[in-house]
């Protein structure tokens, strides 16, 4: 990251192949790694559309887990602009990553979480919910 940059962790629709990436690489986002968070989080699959995980930070001892997330780099003007047009629930905060790093990342309003939200937390992550999800090929 330089100073004229701002790292960010998507955890769903935004990710590589998901419906949403294109709004990164049209503003010249690069992808840097995929990791995981710190196990303090739970992920929810909301009621949204196109549909996407709400993650959400949890105390110590109330079953959070790692999740999959990817650190993309956008230049600072297009991480503004970028922010500035996610919808609620949605918003970005700083997310703990493994490593005891932490950078912006998408977080959910709580708020989310009794309007339909499912506890998708036990898979690991967003793709990994929608393998699962998915079932055998028929």
């Amino acid at each position: 990251m330089t100073s004229t940059s701002a790292q960010l962790a998507v955890v769903g629709a935004h990710l590589t192949g998901q419906p949403l990436n294109h709004q990164l690489t049209d503003r010249g986002g690069r992808l840097l790694r995929t990791t995981r968070t710190a196990p303090t989080y739970r992920l929810y699959a909301l009621a949204t559309e196109p549909p996407k995980p709400g993650l959400v930070r949890v105390a110590a001892g109330e079953g959070g887990a790692a999740i999959e997330v990817e650190v993309w780099e956008l230049a600072l003007a297009e991480f503004g602009a970028f922010v500035a047009a996610i919808p609620a629930p949605l918003g970005v905060g700083r997310v703990l990553l493994a490593d005891g790093s932490d950078v912006a990342g998408f977080l959910c309003e709580p708020i989310a979480l009794v309007s339909g939200a499912v506890d998708i937390t036990g898979h690991g992550g967003w793709r990994a919910y929608l393998r699962d999800a998915a079932g055998p090929p028929t």
